[in-house]
Formats: structure tokens, sequence, C-alpha cells
């Protein structure tokens, strides 16, 4: 279980973090050179790579709280049914149910669509934390000492998140690029 979270964080850390980035990316790409690459097939492959994302993480979950022993570690039931329920179920809905939608593929072949679920799916990932430090907060614990560098460190994460969501996009289109020039020079 612990190897599953772990690849779910470095899968979370490279890719997912930086669809935001990788999408407006394929949005200027798209608006600039017309037909010149294929971002569609790129559009498709965000979508089915955030499709795959959510249901890995949503059979990790349902995984950890059936056959969890230390209730500390996925509280679900607390959170789902505490005094921040609606933070709870806002995360849950954007993390899960939107992102599958794109199933429907009128709308996966939307950027803005897409984009829209992409954003969704981060303020999710903010309503989890927003709702782990204010019910950590409404049971008395302990909050970590703050950090004063904190503000650097996310501005540095911010600039990390586009670059790499701009290198990731544009060496998507690259392959994607080849991939047709071989095709073509094959037939």
């Amino acid at each position: 279980m612990e190897l599953y979270k772990r690849i779910i964080e470095i899968v979370d850390a490279i890719l997912i973090n930086c669809l935001i980035p990788i999408i407006l990316t394929l949005i200027l790409v798209q608006l600039v050179f017309k037909n010149r690459f294929e971002t569609k097939k790129v559009l498709n492959l965000i979508r089915w790579t955030i499709i795959s994302y959510t249901i890995i993480t949503w059979t990790f979950y349902m995984i950890g709280m059936t056959m969890t022993d230390n209730p500390d570690e996925y509280a679900f039931l607390n959170r789902a049914t505490g005094p921040y329920a609606w933070a709870y179920w806002i995360m849950f809905l954007s993390a899960l149910i939107l992102p599958l939608t794109l199933f429907h593929k009128k709308l996966a072949s939307k950027f803005w669509y897409v984009l829209l679920v992409v954003f969704v799916m981060k303020s999710g990932m903010y309503f989890e934390r927003f709702i782990i430090i204010v019910a950590s907060f409404h049971k008395d614990y302990l909050p970590r000492n703050g950090n004063a560098e904190l503000i650097d460190l996310f501005a540095f994460g911010i600039v990390m998140a586009f670059l790499q969501g701009l290198i990731i996009t544009i060496l998507t289109l690259g392959i994607f690029e080849l991939i047709k020039r071989i095709k073509t020079v094959n037939n």
C-alpha cells in the first residue's frame, strides 16, 4: 500500500500538478499554429491520463478505507460526516466525479472543458488541504511551526510547475510531430 501511495505521489508531482500549464500551452499552440501540430491527439492523451489517474487514486482510497488498520491514516468517515463535510464533499466530487465526465468525447475534445476539469481538480486538492488544516485546528492539534520562506517556496513551485508543463507539452507535441513525419515518409 505504501508503494502504491508513493507512485501516486510521484505521478501527481510530475504530471498532474503541471496539467494547467500543459493545457494552456496546447491552447496557445492551437491558436498560433492552427493545424500544424497534433494538439487534439495530445489533448486526448491528457484526457486519458486524467481518467486513469482518477480511477487509480479512487481505487487507492477505496482499498485504504476497507483494509486499513490505522484509523487515523484514513479518516474518511469523520471527514465526510463532520463539521466540515461540505468541504469534503466538494473535494470528493471535484476530484472524482468531474474528471470522469471526460469519458464523454464531445466534452473531452474541447480544450476549455479539459482546462475547467483540471482547474476544478486542483481546487479539490486545495479543499483537501483546507479540510486537513481546519480539522486539525478544530480538534486542537498543534500546528507545525510556520516557515518564513513559505511564500518564496510557493512562488518557486508555481514557476517550476509552469516550466515543467511547458517542457512536457513541447516534448509531447514534438513526439507526435515525429510520428506524423515518419508515417508520411513510410507511405
